[in-house]
C-alpha cells in the first residue's frame, strides 16, 4: 500500500484571476505521479469579497461560483463548472479530495437587524463592559441572488453569538448577541481570552438546533456535489467540539462512512491544548501538529545551536502519531500572514524529509514549496513588502523517496545534536532507505538497515554526496551528510 501523502494545493496569494482549477486540473496526473495521494482544496464558497476571497470570509456556502454575488460569479479560483471538472480530474488520477469546510462564522450580510447585545473586553470575552443595549447590526443573510436555489435558510441574529460592527454608531468591537440561547459565548476547549469562541465577522451560534441541521444539510449536499473523500476543518478551537462531534458523525453516517477530517487547531507551543481537543471529540479527526511547525520554524532560525534530538519534543506526532498531520508550512504562516512562522529555505528539505520520510504522521505539503510564488503585501510595519518564495529543492525527490523507500522498520539514530539519522527496511514490495541529515558540519551515521541489504551498494538518490556505501553482513553501513544538508541513500539501482 503506498504511503498518504498530501498537498495543500493553494496558498494565500494565489492570483486572483480564477485559474487555481483548472490549474488543479492540469496538475492532476504528475501529481499522482509525484506520489501525492490526496489534494487539500481551499475553500470553495463565495466569500465577503467575491472574486478576491481566499474564501475564509464565507458569505455564502451553497455559491461555488455559480451566481452573481459579491461582484462576481466565478471565485477566486475559478467557476462551479470548473471545480467540477478539476475534482473529476484529481479522482482520475487516482488522488483523494479533502474540501476546506469554513462555518465558524459569515460575513457580509444582506440586511440589518435590530438586536440586543452587550460590549465585550476584546482581550477577556468572559468580561462584559456594558449593560444590554440596541445597535443595528448586519445579521440578516438572505441571498437575494441566489433567490432560494439548493436552501432556503435565512440566517438572523438568532443564528449568531456575536458580531463586530454596530452600523448605527459606526463603532468596531466585539459584541455579544444576547439571543434566547444565552447572553453569552458557547463553551470551548481553549481559554486564551477568557475564551476564544469568538474570532471574526458574525459567529455562528450552534447551540441553534436549526443552525446545525442547516449545516448538515449543506454538509450532505456539497458532498453530494464533489464527492470529496475528506475534510480540513478551519477554526475547530473557536468551535464547540460538540458541533463537529455530531457533524462529523452525521456526515460518516449518511454520506460516506470513511470520511476522513483534520481540523485546524493552531496551538503551537501547547501540545495539551491539542490533546484535550482530541480527547473532547474521541479522535473523531486528527489534527495539524502545529507544534512540530514550531520546531521546525525555530530549527531553521537557530541552526546548529538547535539540538536536532529535541525536534519532536511535545509533538503530536510524538505523542498520537495516528492522529498528527505534519506541516512545513500552510497558507497562514507564509511570509505576511497572521501565523508568520515560516521554514527558512535552507532547512526545508530538512523538514521535509522529517515528515515524509519517518513513519508516523501524515504529511501535507505547501503548493509554494512545490511550485514557488511571489507577491508583494504589507507588513507589519505598513509598507509594501515583495516576497519571494523559490521551490523547496530536492523536494520531488523527496517525494519520490516516500512513494518508493519509506517503508518498513525504522531504526533511530538521534544520538547528536547536530546530525542525526534513521533507516527504513523496506517491505515486500518496496526497497528500505537511509536518511541522515545535519544542521552544522558534515556528518556521518554508523545504522543497521538490514541483512537483506548485506553486500549490497547504496547511494544518495538526491545527489548530494557522491560516496558509495557497501552494507556488511550484519545489515549496518556508514551513511554521510553534508554540512546544513540531508542525504536519502536507496540501493544501487543494477
Amino acid at each position: 500500500m503506498q504511503n498518504g501523502t498530501m498537498l495543500q494545493f493553494f496558498h494565500w496569494y494565489y492570483p486572483e484571476d480564477g485559474s487555481l482549477w483548472n490549474k488543479l486540473k492540469e496538475e492532476a496526473k504528475s501529481l499522482s505521479e509525484l506520489g501525492i495521494t490526496a489534494i487539500w482544496i481551499p475553500p470553495a464558497s463565495k466569500g465577503t469579497t467575491g472574486g478576491y476571497s481566499v474564501g475564509y470570509d464565507v458569505y455564502d456556502l451553497y455559491d461555488l461560483g455559480e451566481f452573481d454575488q459579491k461582484g462576481t460569479v466565478k471565485t477566486k479560483y475559478g467557476s462551479k463548472d470548473e471545480l467540477v471538472n478539476a475534482v473529476n480530474a484529481v479522482h482520475e488520477a487516482g488522488i483523494k479530495v479533502y474540501a476546506d469546510i469554513v462555518v465558524n462564522h459569515l460575513g457580509g450580510a444582506d440586511e440589518e437587524e435590530r438586536i440586543t447585545v452587550r460590549r465585550v473586553n476584546p482581550d477577556n470575552r468572559n468580561e462584559f463592559t456594558s449593560e444590554p443595549f440596541e445597535i443595528n447590526a448586519y445579521t440578516k443573510f438572505t441571498y437575494p441572488n441566489r433567490k432560494g436555489k439548493y436552501s432556503n435558510f435565512v440566517w438572523d441574529h438568532q443564528c449568531f453569538t456575536g458580531t463586530d460592527y454596530a452600523s448605527d454608531l459606526d463603532e468596531t468591537g466585539i459584541f455579544s448577541i444576547q439571543n434566547e440561547y444565552g447572553e453569552g459565548w458557547e463553551e470551548v476547549v481553549d481559554d486564551e481570552k477568557g475564551n476564544y469562541d469568538y474570532l471574526m465577522f458574525t459567529d455562528v451560534e450552534f447551540r441553534n438546533e436549526a443552525v446545525r441541521e442547516e449545516l448538515k444539510k449543506w454538509g450532505k449536499w456539497y458532498f453530494d456535489t464533489l464527492h470529496f473523500d475528506g475534510v480540513r476543518l478551519d477554526a475547530v478551537k473557536h468551535i464547540a467540539p460538540q458541533f463537529y462531534n455530531e457533524w462529523l458523525d452525521y456526515m460518516r453516517a449518511e454520506v460516506k462512512e470513511d470520511l476522513f477530517a483534520v481540523g485546524e487547531y493552531w496551538a503551537p507551543g501547547y501540545l495539551h491544548l491539542l490533546e484535550r481537543y482530541i480527547d473532547a471529540t474521541e479522535g473523531r479527526m486528527s489534527l495539524f501538529d502545529a507544534p512540530l511547525h514550531r520546531n521546525l520554524h525555530t530549527a531553521s532560525k537557530e541552526g546548529k545551536d538547535f539540538d536536532l534530538r529535541t525536534i519532536f519534543d511535545e509533538t503530536l506526532v510524538a505523542k498520537n502519531p495516528g492522529l498528527a498531520v505534519t506541516i512545513v508550512e500552510n497558507h497562514d504562516t507564509q511570509p505576511l500572514q497572521a501565523l508568520e512562522a515560516p521554514v527558512e529555505p535552507w532547512f526545508k528539505p530538512i523538514a521535509y524529509a522529517i515528515i515524509l520520510l519517518r513513519k508516523d504522521g501524515y504529511p501535507c505539503i505547501f503548493y509554494t514549496d512545490l511550485y514557488g510564488a511571489s507577491y508583494v503585501d504589507k507588513g507589519n510595519d505598513g509598507n509594501d513588502h515583495e516576497i519571494f518564495l523559490p521551490k523547496c529543492d530536492d523536494l520531488e525527490n523527496l517525494l519520490k523517496a516516500r512513494a518508493n523507500y519509506a517503508y518498513g522498520e525504522q531504526r533511530d539514530y538521534f544520538d547528536h545534536g547536530n546530525c542525526v539519522g534513521w533507516t527504513r527496511e523496506g517491505d515486500e514490495e518496496h526497497g528500505g532507505c537511509a536518511v541522515v541529515l545535519s544542521n552544522g558540519d558534515e556528518g556521518f551515521k554508523s545504522m543497521e538497515i538490514g541483512k537483506r541489504y548485506a553486500g549490497k551498494t547504496f547511494i544518495d538518490m538526491l545527489g548530494k554526496h557522491a560516496a558509495e556505501v557497501t552494507i556488511n553482513e550484519d545489515g549496518w553501513g556508514e551513511f554521510y551528510t553534508n554540512a546544513g544538508s540531508v542525504c536519502v541513500w536507496i540501493e544501487k539501482p543494477e
